[in-house]
């Protein structure tokens, strides 16, 4: 993690206190997050993880800046605060009041913490441990994106130690939803699909965008069920998140998997292109 943080309006030292046991989010996880990659010193996909953000602080009765313009302008200073134009951002909203637990003289319905660190070089690919029962489709909780984060961390170390380096979580069908922090895709011939929300998996932004922005000639994009034998089946199968953009899969837990080729590095081509032209068109805005 870099020097400064941000605390609500103010960039300090990380080493300060600042948080104290009677923020009720504190102790019980209560709060939303999310990981942004700055760009060039561009927010890449800003506007995506806002709206991510605030639908799942509706849903988890976390209270929420009021504007998107509130929230940037203050990561944009922690930003030049570390001098952390090409690095990878956490903003994480806390929720402060209710409950027993309350503290005294609490006067913030919520607090926002952001941090910043540097980019993880993560290979040429990843290789995945499978964990069944991780993910409760049905619930209503599902896909939030929530500061109750120990259960995955768990598993990422479990994986860790099995000589994995990520975890695909199933749900309670048996069906593929994720991994602890990114998405799957798996390629057959010149089609890609992924997981629907109704699997469980969370909305990562990386994956929006291949869904919904990249247009590569002869290569459609989709969602469907993905069971672990779909995942043998594929021609390639890749993850994204925001801080791997795509990811070949080299290994999965008891499958033989193909390795990627001609697809991913298509769409990972096109998805540095998209990023590109959006960190040209914000520098373009900002000095217009």
């Amino acid at each position: 993690m870099h020097r400064f943080i941000l605390h609500n309006d103010d960039i300090c030292e990380a080493s300060e206190k600042r948080l104290a046991p009677g923020q009720v989010g504190v102790l019980a996880g209560w709060g939303v997050f999310s990981t942004l990659r700055v760009r060039d010193g561009v927010l890449f996909a800003f506007e995506r993880h806002w709206s991510r953000m605030v639908k799942d602080a509706t849903l988890l009765k976390v209270p929420f800046p009021e504007s998107p313009g509130y929230l940037r302008e203050r990561l944009m200073k922690l930003v030049q605060a570390n001098q952390a134009f090409n690095a990878t951002l956490r903003v994480a909203v806390i929720r402060n009041r209710g409950g027993i637990w309350e503290g005294p003289g609490n006067r913030r319905d919520f607090d926002l913490i952001g941090l910043t660190t540097g980019i993880k070089d993560w290979g040429k690919g990843v290789k995945l441990a499978i964990q069944p029962q991780a993910r409760h489709a049905g619930c209503s909780f599902a896909g939030a994106k929530m500061l109750s984060w120990a259960i995955n961390l768990v598993w990422l170390e479990q994986a860790h130690e099995k000589g994995f380096d990520e975890v695909i979580l199933l749900n309670e069908r048996g069906e593929v939803s994720e991994c602890t922090s990114a998405n799957v895709f798996v390629v057959e011939g010149r089609k890609i699909w992924t997981p629907p929300l109704e699997s469980g998996c969370l909305p990562g932004v990386t994956r929006e965008v291949l869904l919904d922005e990249i247009r590569e000639a002869g290569i459609e994009a989709g969602e469907k069920k993905l069971l672990p034998a779909d995942l043998e089946k594929a021609d390639e199968v890749f993850i994204t998140s925001t801080t791997r953009d795509l990811l070949p899969v080299l290994a999965v837990e008891g499958l033989k998997i193909r390795p990627c080729g001609p697809v991913w590095n298509t769409l990972q081509e096109a998805f540095t292109r998209y990023a590109d032209a959006y960190v040209l068109r914000q520098a373009g805005a900002k000095a217009g």
